[in-house]
This record gives C-alpha cells, sequence and structure tokens, in this order.
C-alpha cells in the first residue's frame, strides 16, 4: 500500500504550538508522513513571537528541491512565507512539480500581535499562490486584507468567499473562530458553486495558538489521503475542535492545542 504523504513549507515554532511542529504532528496523528521545507526560524512562546530570522529564497527552494526530486508528495500546505520573494519561489516550485493539492493558509498575524508578512507580499500571494491553490483557509482578519473588505455579516464573508475564488483558489473555508458574535464558531466553505457551513461550539480559552496551522494541516493530510475537499474540511474541523476543547495548560499566554486529542478521542470510543 502507498504511503501517503504530506509537505509543509512554513515557518519554525520554538514553543512548538504552531508553525512547522504544529503541521508534522497533525499529520502523524492522521496517518500521513510529513516532510518539511522551513522559510524562517521564529524565537516563539505563548508569550509571543520574539524573533524571526527568515531563511533566503534559495535555502527555500533547495528544500523543496529535496523532497521534489526524490520523495515526492500527494499534497501540501504553505504557512508562513514572510516576504515576496519566498513566495514566488515557492509559486514557481509548485508548478515546477506540479503539485495540485495545495492548501494555503495565508499567516499573516501571530496570536501575540506580531507580523508574520511582510505588506508587499500580500500582492504576491494573491498575484502567484492563490491561483495555484486547492483551498485557501483565511480567518476573518486574513481574509479582510486579502480582500480588501470589511467582513462581518453573513453576506459579508459570502461576498468575501466568492472575491477569494475569483483571485484564483479553487475552494475558500472561511473560519469563524475570531467572529465571537455568536455561540457558535461558523467556517463558510465555498466550492466556487455552493456554500456550506461547519459549526462548532465556541469554546472560552485562549489557548488557541496554532489552531491555523493545526487546521489547514490536518486538511492537507485528508487531501493526501484521498478525501474530498469538502470531507477534508470537515474532519480539518473535527480535529481543531478537539485539540481545542481538550485543553493542555501549557505556557502562561496563548497556549498550544491538544495535536492527540482527536484520535484519544477515537480510542476511547473504541
Amino acid at each position: 500500500m502507498e504511503t501517503r504523504k504530506a509537505l509543509t513549507i512554513a515557518g519554525s515554532d520554538s514553543g512548538g504550538g504552531a508553525g512547522i511542529q504544529a503541521d508534522l504532528k497533525t499529520f502523524q496523528e492522521l496517518g500521513v508522513f510529513g516532510m518539511s521545507a522551513l522559510t524562517a526560524v521564529t524565537a516563539q512562546n505563548t508569550l509571543g513571537v520574539h524573533g524571526v530570522y527568515p531563511l533566503s529564497a534559495d535555502a527555500v527552494a533547495s528544500q523543496i528541491d529535496a523532497i521534489g526530486t526524490d520523495m515526492g508528495t500527494n499534497a501540501l500546505k504553505t504557512g508562513m512565507l514572510f516576504n515576496a520573494e519566498i513566495i514566488e519561489m515557492v509559486a514557481a516550485k509548485i508548478k515546477q512539480y506540479q503539485w495540485t493539492n495545495l492548501v494555503v493558509d495565508p499567516v499573516m498575524i501571530a496570536k501575540g500581535g506580531a507580523s508574520l508578512l511582510q505588506n508587499e507580499a500580500v500582492v504576491a500571494l494573491k498575484e502567484h499562490l492563490l491561483p495555484l491553490s486547492m483551498i485557501i483557509t483565511p480567518n476573518l482578519p486574513e481574509a479582510e486584507v486579502i480582500t480588501g473588505m470589511t467582513i462581518k455579516t453573513l453576506a459579508e464573508k459570502q461576498a468575501a468567499a466568492m472575491k477569494l475564488v475569483d483571485l484564483g483558489a479553487k475552494h475558500v473555508v472561511l473560519k469563524g473562530g475570531h467572529d465571537e458574535a455568536t455561540d457558535e464558531a461558523v467556517d463558510v466553505f465555498y466550492d466556487g458553486t455552493e456554500f456550506s457551513y461547519f459549526t462548532s461550539k465556541r469554546i472560552n480559552t485562549k489557548n488557541t495558538h496554532g489552531t491555523g496551522c493545526t487546521f489547514s494541516a490536518a486538511l492537507a493530510a485528508s487531501l493526501a489521503k484521498g478525501k474530498t475537499v469538502k470531507e477534508a474540511v470537515a474532519i480539518a474541523k473535527a480535529f481543531i475542535q478537539a485539540a481545542i476543547e481538550e485543553d493542555l495548560h501549557i505556557g502562561a499566554g496563548h497556549g498550544p492545542t491538544n495535536h492527540w486529542a482527536y484520535n484519544q478521542r477515537g480510542a476511547s470510543k473504541l
């Protein structure tokens, strides 16, 4: 039986809650072999980002080539890409290796408020990466930056999703975690034709560090295993809900989520 593989192209989080550390943990939990290409090293913990040390575009390209020329991948995701040069190079490499199951998590701001994407990189993201994506997974603030819209109502969420598809994304899941006007976290999914809604109970916790990375990694892992995009979103939603609910209580700030909670719940049911 073929081993299914997933690649994360993202930054490192020394605290282990987000970035490639969260991605690789998630891939492992979902039974997919994880590989990585680092774009930057961060000095980071639950209290915030204390330093960002980007790699050169050449260094990132060499890592991607190492995967592309030997191992290949069934799906991939991008996280923190940091600058326009890296984004354009990553897009070129994805085209070169003809990888199609691309999940774009447009990481822009850390939970502590630190900017993780330079302003000119937003243009590169829209022009070069979105047209290659199978799905983009922005939260509401990220979607506002990309679309230039204010997004509060359901109609505005739908309009933003349609605009993201117009920019080239094949599918959009607009995450509802930042919309605190409701007791539920409602993710708006758009496949270019129809809207669907994934709803979960809102959990009152500050320990949500790495939720976006983990959600998009779970989505990529499910695509690597042959799930449809909509099925992959449903699995990612269940995975991150379990990870938030089963709190780890690590650190004094925005603590990480529990990457083994989803499988533990499954094991307890068995």
